[in-house]
């Protein structure tokens, strides 16, 4: 275990952690400690002093493996604020209410989210990983790191180039990221952060949370007229997804290109009749109307997706962001295959897909920001992507050893942990066994006991 402790420490490679042998290295058995409890009760007078007491020690432990024991603790802790303290003695939680006022002073603490707030600034969805986390913590609440608020700081930058100061002139804005580093660093949370963010400030944001869904699934054939691959079915929901946040905002922005939309094959319906191929938008629509005629007709679909991404780069009357989770599915093959022969089939690269192709290039002046999903990732990508400028590429880092502690303490105050068995050196070595990977800490944290983790030899 030291040895291996030493090699994560030094950042040497080593295998992820088998969640096996960390059960049986760290000790402890959530299976174990029910039944111990279980026993504990059996035969208890319930009329005995002395027997309800037991129980009410029994219930300060329960909620470790008991939910709505634990919730109910928790609901008891928020009347508790003297529980809300961070490493060295620093407060757990910022008080800065919005996104927008955050700055240097507010990272390693937590900053508490409304679920129905959350839900309504970003109704396309949110991460998995967001997701997981406040399902496990019981608490809608997301670390401040140093790397989403020069994330956040980079793009507002750009809008707003006097903030960009003598301090922080060195440091480089660029218009187009991509969000790259190892499994479980915090991309698609830090990209969801960004986006709730740059709505909290009135920007124009197509967010898109599962780039991969624009890959497979659904009806696809390869049009005529482009060469290119149509999938109607995926337009129609890219569609619909832009329209639940900036509804409001489309009807005020009048579209700026006139020509004809050019027409598809329907989802289902075929070519349309009389060897119609395109349709003209009315003097005066708005991308209201040009979203919204998409969505209506299944034929324009496609045409209309490819037309909102050349309209979005005419818009300058308020900042435009394109922000796209998994991004990386964009430079692998699709699901979709073309038959070749009776019995042989091609795949279809995701670059063949029309509503692909239209957004997935960064060599532009818009503002456009992907991050990378190793969940979805199929093979190792070049470091030189097409289409994408040579420093585009960002780093995102797992958790530091700071950012850990106050993880870690949040935990703590969380109750996925006994307050009896946190002990600096227990999360360090959880710290350095992970390898700052966020999710396999919320999974390693129960395992802590007040004896300490055992060494493997």
């Amino acid at each position: 275990m030291l040895r291996t402790l030493l090699r994560r420490a030094t950042g040497s490679g080593c295998p992820r952690p088998d969640p096996w042998r960390l059960s049986a290295t760290m000790s402890y058995s959530s299976k174990d400690t029910k039944s111990t409890v279980k026993k504990a009760k059996k035969g208890k007078d319930k009329n005995d002093p002395a027997a309800a007491a037991d129980d009410a020690v029994s219930d300060v432990d329960a909620p470790l493996f008991d939910e709505k024991a634990r919730a109910r603790r928790l609901q008891a802790d928020e009347n508790d604020p003297s529980l809300d303290v961070g490493p060295n003695g620093r407060p757990l939680f910022t008080a800065t209410p919005t996104l927008s006022q955050l700055t240097r002073k507010d990272a390693y603490s937590y900053f508490k989210l409304k679920m129905e707030e959350l839900n309504n600034v970003l109704p396309e969805g949110l991460p998995l990983g967001m997701v997981k986390e406040f399902e496990d913590a019981m608490q809608s609440a997301v670390l401040v790191r140093q790397s989403f608020l020069d994330l956040r700081d980079n793009f507002r930058w750009i809008v707003d180039p006097p903030l960009h100061s003598s301090t922080t002139k060195g440091t480089k804005v660029r218009k187009q990221i991509v969000l790259d580093g190892p499994v479980s660093c915090g991309k698609s949370i830090a990209l969801s952060m960004l986006v709730q963010w740059a709505r909290g400030e009135g920007w124009l944001v197509l967010y898109v949370p599962r780039g991969r869904d624009w890959t497979y699934g659904g009806f696809f054939y390869k049009n005529p007229q482009t060469g290119l691959w149509d999938t109607p079915v995926q337009a129609e929901n890219i569609l619909k997804d832009f329209l639940k946040f900036n509804e409001s905002c489309l009807k005020q922005l009048f579209c700026q290109i006139f020509d004809p939309i050019p027409l598809g094959e329907g989802a289902g319906v075929g070519w349309m009749k009389d060897g119609i191929d395109t349709m003209a938008m009315p003097d005066g629509s708005t991308l209201y109307d040009l979203v919204d005629t998409g969505i209506k007709h299944t034929h324009a679909a496609v045409g209309v997706v490819v037309r909102l991404r050349k309209e979005l780069s005419l818009v300058k009357d308020i900042p435009v962001l394109i922000a796209i989770d998994q991004y990386n599915s964009w430079f692998t093959f699709s699901e979709y295959e073309e038959p070749v022969t009776v019995r042989s089939t091609r795949p279809i690269h995701a670059k063949e897909l029309a509503t692909v192709k239209a957004f997935r290039s960064m060599r532009h002046d818009d503002m456009m920001v992907g991050a990378f999903s190793h969940s979805t990732a199929v093979g190792k990508l070049r470091q030189d992507l097409p289409e994408v400028p040579t420093d585009a590429r960002v780093n995102f880092p797992r958790y530091t050893l700071d950012e850990a502690a106050a993880v870690c303490h949040y935990y703590l105050r969380q109750r996925l942990l006994r307050r009896e068995a946190f002990t600096e050196e227990n999360w360090k070595k959880i710290y350095y066994l992970s390898n700052g990977n966020g999710a396999e800490i919320r999974w390693l944290v129960p395992l802590m006991r007040g004896d300490g983790m055992q060494a493997d030899g």
